[in-house]
């Protein structure tokens, strides 16, 4: 089969022939259909975080059921797959934790296998190639069935990809991690792929008041498209200060930063109000640090939050209610296609901040 795979730092990635995947025990092959291009990619290509390699990324995945076995899918059916691959047996897959699990984070984003601590990609003379999640930049990928989801009869397959990475991790942002209520206020920092889908879902659980920031006003119009009340052009404005203005003063009651700069996570937190939250969402380097000024944030009582990625297998049932419903639209969030030859292209467009929404990879 054809997979992108990235073989030194930098980049770029090579489209090669390597070994089609085998399925073990509670695995499912798929035929992937379509996967999203994602900053996590660009932050394991950059060596911002410690991988091994040769790899295969793509984390953001839809297809077609080949074969394997778990949870009662078979061959044929069109599925979507989450970036959080639960073991479902670690302390927290069985306390419900499952955007923590401990054995995603041990064998797979540190050592790039599965759950035995074997890889499934191999290049055609038996070498190991490493998986960053299910390595989804390719024709065919093996996947945890804990982290596979059959897609509602009449959503589009490919476009349903989003769903696994941007679309759940900004779910799991709202609503476990904001809890956000009717009629709060918010601001998402960062209008991207997860920022966009923010915004949908905030307006999904009723916040009042939306505010995106972002740096380009193609990516702003976008936003105000997909539910934001407010915009603000951080390039233009001192952003801060404009969200104080746009809610009376007081600051916002949730500030959601998706785009893992410390800039921003400090504008985040000098827009929200006293006694509200920081909804800490974007990926950085492992050595980025954010100075924060302690008395402010001890004196308002600003709670911070980390969120990584939501629950699979509560997470994703209900995220797909939504979109089955016609309350959420996926295809809103795609706004590139690519081919696989033109993962490259794809990438630098992400790297470059040309990309409204979501780009994705058409297999």
């Amino acid at each position: 089969m054809k997979a992108a795979v990235l073989k030194r730092i930098g980049g770029p990635l090579a489209i090669e022939e390597i070994a089609r995947p085998e399925p073990k025990e509670n695995e499912i092959l798929l035929r992937v259909a379509a996967c999203g291009v994602c900053h996590s990619d660009l932050h394991l290509i950059k060596g911002h975080t410690t991988f091994p390699l040769p790899a295969v990324l793509g984390h953001e995945v839809s297809g077609i059921v080949e074969k394997g076995d778990g949870r009662n899918l078979k061959k044929g059916d069109s599925v979507v797959c989450t970036v959080i691959m639960p073991c479902g047996f670690c302390y927290y897959c069985v306390s419900g934790h499952e955007d923590l699990c401990e054995t995603f984070y041990l064998f797979n984003r540190l050592r790039g296998v599965l759950y035995d601590g074997t890889t499934r990609l191999f290049d055609r003379d038996g070498k190991p190639i490493w998986m960053f999640s299910m390595g989804g930049m390719a024709e065919y990928a093996v996947v945890p069935s804990n982290a596979v989801f059959p897609l509602p009869d009449g959503i589009d397959l490919r476009d349903s990809c989003v769903l696994g990475c941007a679309g759940l991790t900004a779910y799991g942002a709202v609503k476990n991690q904001a809890r956000l209520s009717p009629s709060q206020s918010a601001v998402i920092i960062g209008a991207g792929g997860v920022g966009s889908n923010i915004i949908q879902i905030a307006r999904v659980f009723g916040a009042g008041q939306i505010i995106a920031v972002d740096v380009r006003d193609d990516k702003l119009e976008a936003a105000k498209s997909l539910g934001a009340t407010d915009v603000v052009n951080a390039s233009l404005t001192d952003s801060a200060p404009r969200v104080l203005e746009l809610t009376d003063g007081r600051g916002v009651d949730v500030a959601f930063e998706s785009t893992g700069r410390p800039e921003t996570y400090t504008m985040a937190l000098n827009c929200v109000r006293s006694g509200g939250s920081v909804v800490a969402v974007g990926l950085s380097s492992s050595t980025t640090t954010v100075p924060v000024e302690l008395n402010k944030f001890v004196r308002k009582g600003i709670k911070l939050l980390g969120s990584y990625g939501a629950r699979p297998r509560q997470d994703m049932p209900e995220l797909l209610n939504l979109v089955r419903r016609g309350i959420l639209d996926a295809k809103r969030s795609v706004t590139v296609r690519y081919t696989l030859p033109k993962v490259n292209d794809a990438l630098d467009a992400l790297d470059r901040g040309t990309v409204i929404g979501r780009s994705i990879l058409e297999l």
